[in-house]
């Protein structure tokens, strides 16, 4: 199920792809210059809010989502697209949800801070 001719989704892909990769490593240095885990099965050592986690409080999410949609494009699928809302939903809900009831109980007012000024995704 093609979503378009594949040279025209090919190189949005690929863009979007560059994107996510460039956030992602952009994410992973701030948080090990931060002296925080990176694996979310880590106990997190301190609020990170410099670089792009000034903008998102989860850009490593949405670099993979940015991955994902990129690859979705390159492969030209609308599979991909399809798949992405219960993905979205499952992500949200089982992850993010309770990474954030995490840290608020883990830094209290401080995240409470941070979270009242940047925005969760965009």
């Amino acid at each position: 199920m093609p979503i378009v001719g594949q040279l025209i989704a090919l190189w949005p892909g690929l863009a979007l792809i560059a994107l996510g990769v460039g956030t992602a490593r952009w994410g992973r240095q701030t948080m090990q210059a931060a002296g925080t885990n990176i694996n979310p099965a880590l106990p997190a050592k301190a609020i990170v809010t410099a670089g792009p986690f000034r903008f998102s409080r989860n850009p490593l999410y949405l670099a993979l989502t940015l991955i994902y949609v990129g690859l979705t494009l390159a492969f030209n699928t609308w599979w991909g697209i399809v798949v992405l809302v219960p993905l979205g939903i499952t992500m949200h809900r089982g992850v993010v949800l309770r990474e954030e009831r995490y840290l608020e109980k883990k830094f209290g007012e401080s995240y409470r801070e941070y979270r009242s000024t940047v925005r969760r995704y965009l």
